[in-house]
């Protein structure tokens, strides 16, 4: 399948080399606003096509599908372009700003016989199905903790007065839809959509979440969910249960699972080796349902955007972060 990608960041790179990797995926152009990064980038992944107009880009019959990976608050008009255009759609996470771009930009996609995915890396893995698939073994579910905590390089430009895209509600950035959406999607994927939603989080002088910790109620259990892009936490994460703890050590990746039995404190290590690239999971997953016409399957990750996005939009109400798509 032909690929087009928006965006020169590093994570653009990253999704290139898995998509190859992947082999479902042939990279024939990309675009940038300015020429000098698309021609750049164009010639380390050999793209044929590079380009600075997204119109442009949508109407060549060469791309059947692209990712987007731009500043958030961008991802929803961009993604229409490609859309109209009968392109399919991967867009970096977050998808969307709000429920209301995720909405109309479904309808638009079916209207136009393409598929809209959001990329999230952690809940393709092989690792994230064994984990599903054993836990079980907890027994009744108590307590869930789910950190992703990363320092970020550019607080330290944004503590010198400049106001970086993930740090702006211009750009609709932000702790939780920036890192909080890895851990949150596990928690969706794995216990279903909370009762109650409650968040606490440190707001900087620009409006948005540096850091937070959203509290997911369930019938009989909580999950606690911590995400920070102003400090760093080496802490693992553990799902508890009557019969025994599932440890991660990370959301994502989730490089190892372990679970200890609560009554013989055994422990015992689920987890398998996986691609360091394990980008390449999501692009073999979405190639296959684009490939296969998946409708099942690609029900099931719609509703886990809308979830996800439902769940980020409530505790942004709640603390009246407001982006700036939405003044």
């Amino acid at each position: 399948m032909n690929l087009g990608t928006v965006g020169t960041g590093w994570i653009t790179a990253s999704f290139i080399e898995a998509a190859k990797l992947s082999g479902k995926f042939n990279l024939k152009a990309v675009y940038s606003r300015t020429a000098d990064k698309a021609k750049e980038l164009a010639n380390t992944y050999n793209a044929a096509h590079y380009f600075t107009d997204l119109e442009e880009m949508a109407k060549s019959p060469e791309i059947q599908a692209v990712y987007i990976a731009s500043p958030n608050s961008v991802h929803f008009e961009q993604a229409l372009i490609f859309l109209r255009n009968k392109k399919h759609v991967i867009c970096e996470k977050p998808i969307f700003s709000n429920t209301a771009e995720l909405t109309a930009a479904y309808q638009i996609a079916e209207e136009n016989g393409v598929y809209l995915f959001e990329a999230i890396r952690n809940i393709h893995t092989p690792n994230f199905q064994i984990l599903k698939e054993k836990l079980h073994m907890a027994g009744n579910l108590r307590s869930a903790i789910l950190p992703y905590m990363k320092y970020s390089s550019r607080y330290d430009l944004f503590l010198q007065g400049e106001e970086p895209n993930i740090f702006s509600s211009s750009f609709s950035g932000g702790a939780l839809v920036d890192l909080g959406v890895y851990p949150l999607f596990l928690a969706v994927g794995l216990f279903g959509e909370p009762n109650k939603v409650t968040y606490y989080p440190v707001i900087l002088r620009t409006g948005v979440d540096g850091s937070g910790t959203l509290i997911l109620e369930y019938q009989d259990f909580v999950c606690t969910i911590l995400c920070s892009k102003i400090s760093d936490s080496e802490l693992p994460c553990e799902i508890q249960g009557e019969q025994g703890t599932f440890v991660l050590e990370d959301a994502a990746p989730i490089s190892q699972i372990k679970f200890i039995d609560s009554h013989t404190k055994e422990s015992e290590i689920f987890s398998v080796s996986q691609e360091d690239k394990d980008m390449v999971y999501e692009c073999i997953n979405l190639a296959g349902i684009i490939e296969t016409n998946n409708q099942e399957e690609y029900e099931k990750h719609k509703d886990w955007s809308e979830k996800v996005l439902r769940i980020t939009e409530e505790a942004r109400r709640q603390n009246s972060i407001v982006f700036g798509v939405e003044r």
